[in-house]
């Protein structure tokens, strides 16, 4: 089976690229964006309640945020400790130590919005 390459899968091979090259900053910046795509897709996917303010208004932080919470009520409180990596990453200068051991976390959202859209795309195909 074809599996759907998305921008989250996108960001993480930058960002992995970025990061074994040693360039910590921008290697942060591009696991945020997988971290945030993800959250996207998986929103999306679910059909959550919030996506009609997106229609509406376009994403914010806020309507991130509120995506994140309404996620971990579905998956648990992991979304909002990967989103809590994802917000780390940008917000803290980091070794590359520090950032290989967030990627951890980042690397589950992106196989979970992966799974869920793969999934979805097959039931409709």
């Amino acid at each position: 089976m074809l599996k759907l390459r998305t921008s989250a899968d996108v960001y993480l091979e930058e960002a992995d690229e970025l990061l074994s090259r040693g360039d910590v900053v921008q290697a942060s910046e591009k696991y945020y964006k997988a971290s945030e795509e993800s959250i996207k897709i998986l929103s999306s996917v679910l059909e959550l309640e919030v996506i009609n303010k997106i229609s509406n208004e376009g994403w914010s932080g806020e309507l991130l945020n509120k995506c994140v919470f309404s996620l971990s009520s579905i998956f648990g409180k992991w979304i909002i400790e990967s989103w809590g990596s994802a917000i780390a990453l940008i917000t803290v200068n980091m070794d590359s130590q520090q950032v290989n051991a967030y990627r951890e976390n980042i690397l589950k959202l992106v196989q979970v919005a992966d799974e869920r859209l793969n999934n979805k795309v097959t039931k409709r195909g």
